[in-house]
C-alpha cells in the first residue's frame, strides 16, 4: 500500500507527487490516459501555451527545478542570472493583461509592494503544458514515484485506514488520495465534494489554423461589439470568445465551417480559414468546492476550481495549491503534524481560489458585449493604467503577494519569504530545495541553533550576516516558502512556540 495515490499526471499532480516523494512518501500517479496517446498536441504549442507567474517560477526555484523549466520553456535564462545578480529586487518587465487590457510595467510602483529582494521571481515567462509536465514527470520519477498511464478511476471509497480507488479495472489502496485530475475530476465526483459557483456566460475557441486572408484579423487581443478574438505571434494561433451562454462547449464538433462563421461574426470581416488544424473549447463557468478536504480525499488544481483562462492563472493557482499541501500531507503521513495542520490546506487555500474565480468573473464581465460595454471598458482601461491601478494588477496576478493569516502582526508573517542571502553566497531558495523548514540566524552568537536541531529532520538551520536582513534577528520559514515567525530578536521561547506550531513537539 502506497502512503499517497494522485489522480491525474498533469503539471499539478507531478508536481505534488515530487514534493511528497522528496519528503519519504511512497507514491502512486493514477493517469487516464495512455502513454501512446497522452493527447500531446493540446498541450504542446501553441494551443499548450501558459504563463507561469512570478510565484510560480519562485516555486520552481526553491525546488531546484527552475533551470530545467527555463530551458524547456525555450526561455532566455540570463533573465535569472540577472535577478540573483542584482543588489535591489529588480522590477517586472512584463504584466498580465485584464479583459484584453495591457498595461505597462513601467508603471508599477516598487515601493508600494510589500518587501521583496533580489530573485528570479519578479518576472513569470511563456511556457507549455507539455514543457512543464516533461520537467516535472522526469523529476518524479528520479524521486521513485510509480507513475500508472491508461487507467481512469471510475471508484472511490474510504475508510479509517485509508482510500481504495477502482481505476483501470483494479483497485488500488493507499492512505490518502488526491484528485489533480482536472476541471472535470472524476474523484471530485466519487468522492463527494460539493462543486458550486456560476454558469458561463461564453463560448471560447483555441484553435490553430491557416489563414487565406490573415491581414484583416490585428495581431493582440481585440474586443468588438460581438466577442473578442486573439492572435498571438505563434503562427496560426487564434483564440476566440462568443458570448452564447456556453452552449456550443463541446456540445457539436469543432468545424472549419463553425469556426470561420463564429471568427466572421466577431472580428466583423469575411476572413476566410483554408484549415484547421487543431481545435478546443471552453467556458467561463468558475465553480470551486465549499472544501479541499473529505476524510482522506484531498483536491487540488482544476480538480477544486474551474474558472476562465483569461489571465492564465489556472496553471498557477494549482501549483501552489500543491507547494501547500504537499509538506502539510507529508508530515501527517509521517505522524508529526500538529493538529489541524492539514485542515490549514483548505483555510489558507481557497480564499486564494475564491479570488482568483473573482477576477475571472470580472474580466468576463468587461468584456462582454452590449451597448454600455464601451463605457465601461474605457472606465476600466482609465482606473487599471494610473500608478494604483497598474500596481494594482500585478499584485493580484503576480502570485507573490498572497497573505495568509497567521495569527502575527509582523508584515513578513504569512508572505512569502523574501530571497535572504547570507554572506557565504547561501541564497534562501537553496535552502528550500530539500522541501524541509528554514531557520535563518542572523545574529553572530548562534543563538537559536540548538532549539532548531530538536526538529531535526524538519528544519533546516542556518546561521550569519546577511546581505540584507530586513533588521530582523531570525526568521523561521515553512517549507512551502511562506514566514511563519519573524523577530528583531533571537528569542528561544518565541521560536520554539512557532516551530512547534508548524512541525508539532519534538516528540512526535
Amino acid at each position: 500500500m502506497h502512503d499517497v495515490m494522485i489522480a491525474g499526471a498533469g503539471p499539478v499532480g507531478l508536481f505534488l507527487a515530487g514534493e511528497l516523494a522528496c519528503a519519504g512518501c511512497s507514491v502512486l500517479v493514477l493517469e487516464r490516459d495512455q502513454d501512446q496517446d497522452p493527447n500531446p498536441p493540446l498541450k504542446a504549442l501553441p494551443l499548450g501555451l501558459r504563463g507561469l507567474n512570478a510565484g510560480s517560477v519562485e516555486t520552481f526555484y526553491r525546488r531546484g527545478l527552475l533551470e530545467a523549466v527555463v530551458k524547456a520553456s525555450g526561455v532566455n535564462a540570463e533573465m535569472v542570472g540577472a535577478a540573483l545578480d542584482a543588489i535591489e529586487a529588480p522590477a517586472p518587465r512584463g504584466l498580465s493583461h485584464f479583459a484584453g487590457m495591457t498595461l505597462d510595467p513601467a508603471d508599477i510602483d516598487i515601493a508600494a509592494l510589500p518587501i521583496r529582494l533580489p530573485s528570479p521571481a519578479m518576472d513569470g515567462f511563456m511556457t507549455s503544458l507539455e514543457a512543464v509536465a516533461g520537467v516535472l514527470a522526469e523529476h518524479a520519477s528520479a524521486l521513485g514515484v510509480e507513475i500508472i498511464r491508461g487507467v481512469p478511476v471510475t471508484a472511490v471509497s474510504q475508510d479509517d485506514e485509508g482510500v481504495v480507488a477502482t481505476a483501470g479495472g483494479q483497485q488500488y489502496r493507499a492512505s490518502w488520495l488526491v484528485g489533480c485530475d482536472g476541471g472535470r475530476s472524476a474523484v471530485r465526483e466519487l468522492a463527494g465534494f460539493d462543486f458550486v459557483g456560476t454558469e458561463p456566460l461564453f463560448t471560447g475557441y483555441v484553435a490553430q489554423v491557416t489563414f487565406a486572408d490573415p491581414e484583416q484579423l490585428p495581431r493582440g487581443f481585440n474586443l468588438t461589439p460581438n466577442g473578442m478574438y486573439l492572435r498571438t505571434p505563434l503562427e496560426g494561433h487564434l483564440g476566440m470568445m462568443d458570448f452564447d451562454g456556453g452552449t456550443f462547449d463541446r456540445s457539436q464538433p469543432l468545424t472549419r465551417d463553425h469556426l470561420q462563421t463564429v471568427l466572421r461574426r466577431i472580428s466583423g470581416t469575411d476572413v476566410t480559414l483554408d484549415e484547421v488544424h487543431l481545435a478546443s473549447s471552453f467556458t467561463d463557468r468558475a465553480m470551486q468546492t465549499t472544501t479541499y478536504r473529505r476524510g482522506r480525499v484531498l483536491l487540488a488544481g482544476d480538480a477544486a476550481h474551474i474558472h476562465s483562462p483569461l489571465g492564465g492563472q489556472g496553471l498557477n493557482l494549482g501549483i501552489g495549491d500543491a507547494m501547500n499541501v504537499g509538506w502539510k500531507l507529508a508530515a501527517t503521513v509521517h505522524g508529526h503534524a500538529p493538529e489541524g495542520l492539514l485542515d490549514s490546506y483548505t483555510s489558507e487555500r481557497h480564499p486564494v481560489g475564491a479570488a482568483v474565480l473573482d477576477w475571472s468573473r470580472a474580466q468576463v464581465a468587461t468584456m462582454k458585449p452590449g451597448p454600455n460595454a464601451p463605457a465601461l471598458r474605457r472606465l476600466v482601461r482609465d482606473l487599471m493604467s494610473t500608478t494604483d491601478g497598474t500596481t494594482y494588477v500585478y499584485r493580484r496576478t503576480s502570485g507573490l503577494f498572497h497573505h495568509y493569516d497567521l495569527g502575527d502582526e509582523n508584515p513578513l508573517v504569512g508572505r512569502s519569504a523574501p530571497d535572504f542571502r547570507l554572506e557565504d553566497g547561501t541564497r534562501l531558495g537553496d535552502l528550500l530545495q530539500q522541501g524541509l523548514g528554514v531557520a535563518l540566524d542572523f545574529t553572530a552568537d548562534r543563538a537559536l541553533e540548538g532549539a532548531a536541531q530538536v526538529w531535526e529532520g524538519r528544519i533546516r538551520y542556518a546561521a550569519g550576516p546577511a546581505a540584507n536582513n530586513l533588521d530582523l534577528a531570525a526568521v523561521l520559514v515553512r517549507p512551502d516558502g511562506v514566514v511563519a515567525w519573524a523577530s528583531d530578536t533571537s528569542d528561544r521561547v518565541a521560536f520554539d512556540q512557532a516551530a512547534a506550531r508548524w512541525f508539532a513537539t519534538p516528540e512526535h
